[in-house]
């Protein structure tokens, strides 16, 4: 697992995403294409590291944020600048598409 690769939750979410770039993938470990966009999100982190935050939400864990991004399906991919979002993908892409959603935000 990336070091770089911040996991959030309903207790450090808002204080995580108050500044800056962050990438948000909201997931679950039963979710199949979550798991297929593992790899790509901890890629991205490593990529990115010092430039933006790249993140994960448990939708089980963190029922509060869910709920506040209306997140109804995963993985949905959020992309906060100074905590307001900015962008929004729902379902599996590359890291390409990844990157380019974040580079174009810093």
């Amino acid at each position: 697992m990336s070091e770089q690769l911040k996991y959030l939750n309903d207790e450090n979410f808002q204080k995580e995403v108050a500044s800056g770039v962050t990438l948000i993938d909201f997931y679950a470990d039963w979710c199949g294409p979550c798991r297929m966009i593992a790899p790509i999100i901890e890629q991205l982190a490593s990529e990115l590291d010092g430039k933006a935050k790249i993140a994960k939400v448990d939708i089980e864990h963190a029922p509060n944020v869910t709920s506040q991004f209306q997140v109804t399906s995963i993985p949905t991919i959020i992309l906060l600048k100074d905590g307001k979002e900015v962008n929004r993908v729902v379902g599996l892409k590359d890291l390409e598409a990844l990157r380019k959603l974040v580079t174009a935000q810093l």
